[in-house]
């Protein structure tokens, strides 16, 4: 205990005293609603949600509603919510992060601010780790709420659902069809205890292939809550941001989510994007294909290249040739507007890049020639396509395409919610990162029941199979006797490596890992149980509780089971981080039943070979330890412990340093983001008036750029400006001499503004306004969605890039954030800039 917490209390301990006022408040409802009919209790939620229109907050109706809460799952589940589980739910209610021990009841906890800020009819997410998780939960506590009144949705890969009591799924072969005769199961309490008989394999309730009505994900996210994955809510928000329409989009506003296993989804996944990629094989045929074609357009006559500008533009010319190469009658239409990104880049790789000056071709691929050091860059590629068309002009082997269509970090997607909150088992250890990132404070929630888990000191061995021999004769000890072992690796290669040694030995065991992951709940679900031997994956089956004596639970067995010890877990070696060996140690010991732990560690462990085990195995090696013989040293603990804290350091400044990058490419993904919404939601008169501002701007930047100091009286003036207007919308012959009479850049820019407006006025009567709404809705987010993702491909490239300059002494962070936000405001004018050139040419009426 610090100084401070000596002088001033542990803070924890006050912030949970602060609490007991609110607790007692809640205890003291309990018999008021004991007395209340179902219907008076589901009556509640509309006269809570009236009183929060009428001014009151969620803290003045706090009290009531946890205790509304609690008496609906007595009446529903026949499980009480604890003192203990009312203070981690008013924990989460306030945005912290509650650490409660395994087996203390997360799940039914977070009911309680889930059913309070679902009261605000904006929607409420719970966040769990897999699929299972997500399905079971929603089935779980979904009868809660449906007893209330509020529906409840589930998001799970390629699957969405609402909680339904009268829906049941046909079930084949199943003892439950035969037994009930195919009649749907009524939601009261006899055919709950019937059903309970049948579980579902990976769950330890009710069967989780009924009450769940497969719906839309709208309909889903539409629920008053909603269960689902944390990848499932990223990917949708990815998708939604890429959908053509309003009608597409599946998510509503980020308003309050409870994040389950909060450190696996936060820490442990930080590093790893949700990533939506897109494999383009088909692209090598028509980069190839149009290699071949752009030697057959003459310069001048076919296209122009303005070299200040760095542009070369098809002339009208050029696109007849191309379309009757491509036998289109109008390459700007629906059909053939796919080309136009292949016949861009084969035209720059063609005019722009030269073989020996911007790039070599060595061992049949094209190489980067560095233009500021000459030097070559292996491995870096440029980006949009260009490549690949580099390598069609060369003639050698197209290298397929896979584009980052959308990508975000799990940091900068829970960081939009408006109230974020979340859950487990192990916290504290990551307490420091979890405030600096996200801003969440953790609060430890005392549990039910005294912990009576022993934890076993450490057994180190020389060897890594000194270790293991050792570990399969503990195991044998503990199996004799009947106690059910849970045994946790690091990967999946020591997973089956122990099992096999197990096996060997004729002791059965259950293997669970990545490979065996449709098995999880099952299999955890049932390592309590007397002679069970499960060798898992450290963070397998997290959610799942481990019942002594199996689940369904047999009470002589569970009685057996404790007089043995209960459950003892065995840990093969440290991980690098704490949190994970306390998950691990955390599935024995829970709801006060007995339990041990204990890790076996060998200086052949990744953890001690890297990190201070040399100076450990030369005092083996001259105190002449044999390899199977362990060793107990102070020594050895604080070396695990400082290899363990270096690191969990090392990690959060990686991650932070992910984060800090990851947020440069935020802003710009907001504003793209935005730019889209808008863009979908506008009308038809907002959405012309938008694109003829931008019309406007493309105008102003073409007559500013070729008049910075000459007359518009010099006749090589207008005819630069005509050739580039020209590829925005034609320009009629007969009033060339009109406009060369305009001698001010404003006056000009207004004239040939008000050209546009009258071709564009043109174009709308001829496709009518129903069409027209389509070509600039589809024109706008195709331009946008191209040049993001191409964004994405060039800001990755940067990232590589100024790590270098940190040679130079300057900051690789501040010159990310310059060079990026440089070559965003070049997208940006990019953007405009195909947007113009586009609208006038496409058509629907092919």
């Amino acid at each position: 205990m610090s100084f401070l917490s000596k002088l001033f209390g542990d803070p924890n301990e006050r912030y949970l005293r602060k609490l007991q006022p609110t607790i007692d408040k809640i205890n003291n409802l309990e018999p008021k609603f004991e007395h209340f009919s179902n219907e008076e209790l589901k009556g509640k939620t509309e006269e809570f949600k009236e009183r929060l229109r009428k001014g009151e907050t969620l803290d003045d109706i706090l009290p009531e509603a946890f205790a509304l809460i609690r008496e609906a799952a007595k009446r529903t589940l026949h499980q009480r919510h604890f003192d203990v589980q009312l203070i981690g739910g008013i924990v989460l209610k306030q945005g912290k992060i509650a650490e409660m021990v395994t087996g203390e009841g997360k799940t039914l906890a977070a009911t309680l601010p889930a059913y309070l800020n679902a009261l605000e009819e904006k929607g409420v997410h719970i966040v769990t780790v897999n699929d299972y998780l997500a399905r079971r939960d929603t089935v779980w506590m979904g009868q809660i709420y449906h007893a209330l009144g509020l529906s409840v949705g589930c998001i799970v890969h390629e699957a969405a659902y609402l909680y339904d009591p009268e829906y049941q799924l046909e079930i084949q072969n199943s003892k439950i069809k035969n037994q009930n005769d195919n009649s749907k199961f009524k939601n009261n309490k006899e055919d709950i205890n019937g059903r309970d008989k049948e579980r579902d394999l990976v769950g330890g309730f009710k069967v989780v292939e009924s009450y769940l009505r497969p719906v839309s994900r709208k309909k889903a996210y539409l629920a008053d809550i909603t269960y689902g994955t944390n990848n499932e809510f990223g990917f949708d928000y990815l998708r939604d941001n890429m959908a053509p329409a309003p009608e597409s989009q599946v998510q509503r506003t980020f308003h309050y989510a409870i994040i389950d296993e909060v450190d696996s989804i936060l820490i442990d996944e930080a590093r790893t994007p949700l990533i939506i990629s897109q494999p383009d094989i088909e692209s090598s045929k028509w980069y190839r294909e149009f290699a071949g074609i752009i030697p057959r357009l003459k310069e001048n006559i076919d296209y122009n290249i303005d070299e200040k500008m760095k542009a070369a533009t098809l002339t009208e010319e050029g696109i007849e040739k191309i379309e009757k190469i491509l036998g289109l009658s109008n390459i700007y239409a629906a059909k053939g507007i796919k080309y136009l990104h292949y016949l861009e880049q084969a035209l720059r790789a063609r005019v722009f890049f030269q073989r020996d000056r911007n790039y070599i071709v060595k061992d049949g691929k094209v190489i980067i020639v560095d233009e500021f050091t000459g030097r070559l860059m292996p491995g870096r590629r440029y980006s949009g396509g260009l490549h690949q068309a580099i390598e069609a002009n060369e003639g050698v082997e197209v290298q397929p395409e896979s584009k980052t269509l959308a990508a975000i970090t799990f940091q900068n997607y829970f960081r939009m919610y408006k109230k974020l909150a979340g859950m487990t088992g192990t916290a504290v250890t990551s307490a420091e990162e979890f405030d600096k990132v996200y801003g969440l404070e953790v609060i430890v929630i005392p549990t039910n029941e005294p912990m009576h888990r022993n934890n076993l000191p450490d057994c180190v061995y020389k060897t890594e199979r000194g270790k293991f021999k050792a570990i399969v004769e503990e195991i044998r000890r503990r199996y004799q006797k009947g106690q059910p072992i849970l045994i946790g690796t690091t990967s999946i290669e020591k997973n089956e490596y122990l099992g096999k040694l197990l096996d060997r030995e004729g002791i059965s065991c259950q293997i669970l890992n990545a490979k065996h992951h449709e098995k999880e709940g099952q299999i955890i679900a049932q390592t309590g149980r007397l002679r069970a031997v499960t060798v898992a994956t450290n963070m397998a089956g997290r959610g799942v509780d481990i019942i002594l004596g199996g689940n369904p639970p047999s009470p002589e067995e569970a009685r057996r089971v404790k007089e043995l010890g209960g459950l003892h877990v065995i840990g093969t070696e440290r991980h690098e981080a704490r949190r994970i060996d306390n998950q691990l140690r955390g599935r024995a010991g829970r709801q006060g039943d007995p339990g041990s732990s204990q890790f076996f560690v060998s200086l052949e462990d990744d953890l001690m070979r890297v990190f201070g085990g040399d100076r450990i195995k030369s005092l083996m090696e001259m105190l002449k330890v044999p390899e199977d013989q362990p060793i107990e040293a102070n020594i050895l603990s604080n070396s695990i412990e400082k290899a363990q804290s270096r690191i969990e350091g090392m990690n959060f400044d990686l991650r932070k340093h992910i984060l800090e990058y990851d947020d440069v490419i935020s802003k710009h993904r907001n504003k793209i983001y935005s730019q889209r919404k808008e863009i979908l939601e506008k009308n038809y008169k907002e959405l012309r008036d938008f694109i003829q501002e931008i019309i406007k701007k493309e105008i102003e930047k073409i007559v500013v750029f070729h008049t910075p100091s000459r007359s518009l009286r010099e006749r090589s003036v207008f005819e630069e400006i005509f050739e580039e207007i020209k590829t925005i919308f034609p320009i009629p012959d007969q009033i060339h001499s009109e406009i060369k009479r305009i001698t001010e850049q404003t006056e000009l820019v207004n004239y040939l503004f008000g050209l546009s407006r009258i071709i564009f006025q043109k174009k709308e009567e001829k496709e009518g306004k129903e069409n027209m709404e389509k070509i600039l809705k589809f024109v706008s987010l195709r331009a946008i969605d191209i040049f993001w993702s191409e964004h994405l491909d060039t800001m990755e490239h940067l990232k590589d890039s100024v790590r270098l300059r940190a040679y130079g002494g300057r900051d690789p962070l501040v010159e990310y954030k310059t060079e990026g936000h440089r070559i965003f405001q070049q997208v940006q004018a990019a953007l405009n800039s195909q947007i113009s050139r586009t609208v006038f040419k496409l058509s629907i009426k092919t």
